[in-house]
């Protein structure tokens, strides 16, 4: 096998195409590709803990952290206590989150249209069953 015929070459490509396309369709909102994606994760369940953000997202605690440091100076989201465990806290979307993220939630949809325009509808539903199939083993 050649190296280039590698699956797991094959796979680094497409995920480093996937995330610079993901990346360039928010740019302009000022989050990168990872941040719009746990923006979309709250628009859709806000006010979670981070460790279900974490979870969700599938991002360790150390790198969630990071990002909830950067999006909290942008004034995208707040911290707030949680009143059923003092031992954790609540992520909430601000204002200018819920703005955003409702704006990444639009940009989403259209990007993955453009991203799998080439597949057919059967052809579609048939990668993402075998993605799928793959990352549950």
């Amino acid at each position: 096998m050649k190296a280039d015929d590698c699956i797991f070459f094959q796979l680094a490509k497409l995920s480093q195409l996937a995330t610079r396309t993901w990346g360039q369709r928010v740019s302009d909102l000022d989050v990168t590709a990872t941040q719009a994606m746990v923006i979309r994760f709250l628009y859709d369940e806000d006010g979670v803990t981070s460790i279900e953000l974490g979870k969700k997202t599938e991002l360790d605690s150390s790198t969630m952290t990071g990002i909830l440091d950067r999006l909290e100076t942008a004034g995208l989201i707040a911290r707030k206590d949680n009143l059923d465990d003092r031992r954790s806290i609540r992520i909430f979307l601000t204002d200018k989150g819920k703005i955003i993220g409702k704006e990444v939630a639009a940009r989403m949809e259209t990007a993955n249209a453009d991203f799998l325009k080439q597949l057919k509808k059967g052809d579609e539903k048939e990668f993402r069953r075998l993605i799928s199939l793959i990352r549950n083993q």
